[in-house]
């Protein structure tokens, strides 16, 4: 009998495990919106031909350059990195180019701001172009379906001599 209950405590330790390990690899979009993610379309493939590829649904991440709010919703400015699997934009020095995503509700600017990193999945409409600069740039345009803003990165603090190991002016007792 004690067998069976420490069996039963091994298997539900073990579950336990494998659900915590598990549930930190989980994506931030949600599994019914990835489901109908077409996986194929690239962002280089998207600039050259947005037209081709309307209807379809699409993940990209990237930085935020400006939000406006408008009467019909919220327009995100973003230009695109690579993400990696949870979603997470990376390397931040290399995009592919810009694209506008549109929210239906209300998203705070101050929140969705300038430099905050976003990852979404959106259905292509096709393009819009607007004047960047004085260039007229053709953007990608989605309608998000769900979009997911990440955490604001704090800067890591470090101590100049971590722990004493290395302090030039420390001297040890017992060193001659």
């Amino acid at each position: 009998m004690k067998a069976k209950g420490e069996m039963i405590i091994r298997i539900l330790l073990v579950t336990t495990l494998a659900a915590v390990c598990l549930s930190g690899c989980a994506h931030v979009i949600s599994k019914d919106v990835l489901q109908q993610v077409n996986t194929e379309i690239t962002f280089g493939e998207l600039r050259k031909a947005p037209q081709a590829h309307q209807g379809e649904m699409v993940l990209f991440g990237g930085v935020v350059v400006k939000t406006v709010n408008r009467r019909d919703g919220t327009l995100l400015e973003v230009y695109q990195t690579e993400i990696d699997s949870r979603g997470r934009p990376i390397k931040l020095d290399i995009s592919g180019g810009r694209f506008l995503a549109h929210y239906r509700g209300l998203l705070e600017s101050e929140i969705y701001s300038k430099g905050r990193k976003v990852t979404i999945a959106g259905i292509v409409q096709g393009e819009q172009v607007m004047r960047l600069g004085k260039i007229d740039y053709h953007y990608p345009f989605l309608i998000i379906k769900d979009i997911h803003l990440w955490s604001k990165e704090q800067p890591r603090r470090y101590e100049p001599y971590p722990w004493g190991l290395w302090d030039p002016w420390w001297r040890s007792p017992w060193y001659p």
